[in-house]
Formats: C-alpha cells, sequence, structure tokens
C-alpha cells in the first residue's frame, strides 16, 4: 500500500498548510499592528526607536539595506531609496530614454485656455473633417448648375476660334466611365500529379 497518496498523508499535509497559514497570518497581523504604531510617530522618533540613521544624511558607500526590513515604515524607506538614487551614479544619472521619467499630471494646465478638437466618445477625426469641408466650401464656392433644355441630349460647346462645335457626352456616361472596374477574384488552382 503506498503511503504518498494515502488518506492519512493528505491529512497530515493539509494540517501542515493550515498550520504555516495560520502562523502567516499571525505575523501579518502583529506587523500590521507594530506599524500602525510606527505610523503615529514622527520620522525622528521610528529613526531613534529602530537605531537608524537619518536618510538624508547618508552618502555614497553607506548600507542602506537596514531601511529595507518590513519593520521599516513606507515613507522612510521611500526617503533612503529617494537618497541612494541620488548619491550612487549608476542610478542618479538617467538617460533621456526613460518614457515616464517626466511629471505629466500638469499637461492640461501648462497652457491657458488650452483648446482641442477631440470629443469624449467620438474622437476629432470627425471634427476635423467637418472644419476641412467648411474651410473648402469657403475657399471654394459651389458653381451653379446649368440645365439643359427639355430633350436636348447633348450639349453642344461653342468654340472660339470658328470651328464647329463639339458635342458633349451626357453626364450619366461620363460617370460610368470613370467607375473604375473591378478585378475579378482570382482561385488558386491545384493538380496533382501522378507519380509512375
Amino acid at each position: 500500500m503506498s503511503t504518498e497518496g494515502s488518506f492519512w498523508a493528505r491529512r497530515k499535509a493539509g494540517v501542515a498548510a493550515e498550520a504555516e497559514a495560520a502562523r502567516a497570518a499571525t505575523e501579518a497581523h502583529a506587523l500590521a499592528e507594530e506599524r500602525a504604531v510606527l505610523e503615529q510617530q514622527s520620522d525622528a522618533d521610528i529613526l531613534a526607536q529602530l537605531d537608524l540613521p537619518d536618510p538624508e544624511t547618508m552618502k555614497m558607500g553607506d548600507d542602506f539595506a537596514a531601511f529595507m526590513s518590513k519593520a521599516v515604515p513606507d515613507r522612510i524607506r521611500r526617503r533612503a531609496l529617494r537618497t541612494l538614487w541620488r548619491t550612487n551614479p549608476v542610478l542618479a544619472n538617467v538617460d533621456m530614454l526613460v518614457d515616464y521619467g517626466e511629471d505629466f499630471t500638469d499637461a492640461a494646465t501648462v497652457l491657458e485656455n488650452l483648446q482641442t478638437t477631440y470629443q469624449v466618445g467620438k474622437g476629432m477625426l470627425k471634427h476635423v473633417e467637418e472644419m476641412a469641408r467648411q474651410a473648402e466650401e469657403r475657399d471654394n464656392p459651389p458653381e451653379p448648375e446649368v440645365t439643359d433644355a427639355p430633350g436636348d441630349d447633348d450639349v453642344l460647346v461653342a468654340a472660339t476660334d470658328g470651328a464647329e462645335p463639339a458635342p458633349v457626352e451626357d453626364a450619366a456616361e461620363v460617370a460610368q466611365d470613370e467607375t473604375p472596374e473591378t478585378p475579378t477574384p482570382r482561385r488558386m488552382k491545384f493538380r496533382a500529379e501522378e507519380t509512375a
């Protein structure tokens, strides 16, 4: 009989996992209580209680590992990391390829009376196209349409040099000629070769 897959082996592993989860929950609760007490104190009191130096007075070569323990509040850890990044030339030399290295939170308030063509839910394209169409109409007003006399199939254009006027094709025929022909779809054909 195999002991690895037996009921008692699985039960024993389950009890051990439950005990480990209970221990981890107890530690997390104790750490949360300790941090809650530390959050109410000032930074100077916390540094004195944890026997840590002031992060702003540290320089390159100092040991910042003490600030990475779980007992140190996040705000003090962040202060220590900022000092580390400023003092270390490798970390402080930020190249210009950092996409999010600048503060873009106030981009909308940089210019006074900033206007945009963007419309929420609609985007910019329709608005820009409508503005271009209106500008085109202002620059090139539409010409009045010339109507033919009833019953005329062709319009004769008078020539200025005294030559005989040439008939102009009907507008519907011209429109039909200008429409591009759609290509016929091509299909692949396969041929099986017989091997002898």
